[in-house]
């Protein structure tokens, strides 16, 4: 199971998630639960089924949709409320409706029974339970984004748990374990993908991606592969060679420049292998990335000229 930190995170923008203390507890829980259910789960660095129970515990408060707001309490930074609600083992979540504690659970729950834990809580307090899982996939691409791929990929796969038929959470949770250089975890996830999703925009983004990743584990040596296009410029195997070791080095532009020249030089070479590594590319960076749209536009040209 993966090792996640609860504090790297990314929560969604407001209040719906944030860290309380002793000084805010009266005002982040107490007071804020006269409207709305608050969950407070109590944890400390050294748990790890805390690392394990907080990104899914975000997924569900946020899927929740305003429905209920979440509480991360640091027990070795406030150790008094612990003590005062007798927090003996951890995880602790409690669940605060009208300023009294209404439920609680202990230990790492998975994330069908963390949702319908929180259901139940909403139920209780009169609200209406609700759907929809764009929020918890936004929250996710945005811990991608910061670096947290531990994290996001816990929140992905809880999304995957209520909607097994979601495409961007198959996507997003194949481009995590990439990030987090588990090649062949990204791989199965995508063979696991159902048929009906295959061609979905996502899951073909994730595909080029791994693609992609392969090719960098074999990636040669840029400095040595430039030298030998510029010693003989229609060396076309080494300019591909570099456009591969340029995008594995993190270059995307420079790689796609290179095969563009490549294209322009021969585009019937080795079957329009250059052209077929820049769709590769286009396919797995955003569709309005500079890259992309400048590549595009440029590749269009010569193919009309």
């Amino acid at each position: 199971m993966l090792e996640l930190n609860p504090t790297a995170s990314a929560a969604p923008s407001g209040d719906l998630i944030k860290d309380g203390t002793e000084a805010t507890f009266m005002a982040d829980v107490v007071d804020a639960s006269q409207a709305v259910p608050v969950i407070v789960d109590f944890w400390a660095p050294w748990c790890g089924p805390c690392r394990q129970l907080t990104p899914a515990i975000e997924a569900a408060v946020t899927n929740a949709e305003g429905a209920v707001k979440l509480v991360k309490v640091n027990v070795d930074e406030n150790p008094q409320i612990a003590q005062q609600l007798r927090v003996q083992s951890l995880p602790t979540v409690y669940a605060f409706w009208k300023g009294q504690p209404i439920d609680a659970f202990q230990g790492a729950l998975p994330p069908s029974d963390i949702k319908a834990f929180i259901d139940k809580v909403i139920e209780a307090s009169g609200g209406e339970v609700g759907g929809g899982l764009g929020e918890a996939l936004e929250t996710a691409e945005t811990m991608l984004e910061q670096g947290a791929a531990a994290d996001a990929a816990s929140v992905f796969a809880a999304v995957l748990e209520e909607d097994p038929q979601n495409a961007a959470a198959y996507g997003g949770l194949a481009r995590a374990h990439l990030a987090l250089d588990q090649v062949d975890e990204a791989a199965r996830v995508l063979l696991a993908v159902p048929d009906k999703l295959s061609s979905a925009p996502e899951i073909e983004a994730a595909r080029a991606q791994l693609e992609l990743a392969r090719q960098a584990a074999n990636a040669g040596p840029v400095a040595e592969l430039r030298a030998a296009v510029e010693a003989n410029p229609d060396d076309l195997q080494a300019r591909f060679d570099l456009a591969q070791a340029l995008y594995a080095a993190g270059d995307a532009e420079a790689a796609v420049a290179e095969l563009l020249d490549s294209f322009r030089r021969d585009r019937e070479w080795n079957d329009g292998a250059a052209k077929t590594q820049l769709f590769t590319i286009f396919e797995a960076l955003k569709p309005n990335d500079p890259v992309v749209l400048n590549g595009r536009r440029k590749l269009s040209s010569m193919i009309f000229a």
